[in-house]
């Protein structure tokens, strides 16, 4: 199925591009969130028409998500834990945790902003990505520890870390 893309999309194209993709892809994913149009005709001249108003909107999303990204560098959450004694979670972190200690720090994202790279099924310090807007993304750390103490240990073994790398 030819689509045009209304927005950049990682590992398919850049706004305004026609592609191809599978159908099932199209139908419940790229059209439904608004990502893309069917490459008809009039979704062409439609397209063409609002081509200038979508890329200056999109460049202004552009500027407040890196503005956003600016001050959420080097941020770290805490995210407490019950864990075996070797370390191992009784369960994972999921994107939603992650979210919700962002919003307790005074950020606010959706659970739909936060990837997991690896799964989070052990203590200690991981890095998630956080994806802004489609041309903007960060890293940043999650803490995982059995209680607060614990994870003041962690942040500052982790800053140690880094100054002596530096």
């Amino acid at each position: 199925m030819k689509i045009i893309l209304l927005e950049r999309v990682e590992h398919l194209g850049q706004m305004g591009e026609v592609v191809t993709v599978k159908p099932g892809y199209a139908r419940n994913f790229l059209l439904p969130r608004k990502k893309a149009l069917r490459a008809t005709r009039d979704n062409v001249a439609f397209f063409d028409k609002q081509k200038a108003q979508l890329e200056a909107t999109n460049l202004k999303l552009r500027a407040e998500a890196e503005s956003v990204a600016k001050t959420m560098e080097g941020v770290q959450i805490v995210v407490i834990r019950q864990a075996s004694e070797v370390g191992h979670l009784y369960g994972s972190v999921r994107s939603q945790d992650v979210s919700e200690g962002l919003t307790a720090g005074g950020y606010t994202v959706n659970r739909s902003q936060v990837q997991i790279i690896t799964p989070i099924k052990n203590l200690g310090i991981h890095q998630v990505r956080l994806v802004l807007h489609p041309e903007v993304s960060l890293l940043i750390g999650v803490i995982v520890a059995q209680s607060d103490e614990e994870a003041a240990v962690r942040r500052q073994a982790a800053a140690d870390a880094s100054e002596a790398a530096a």
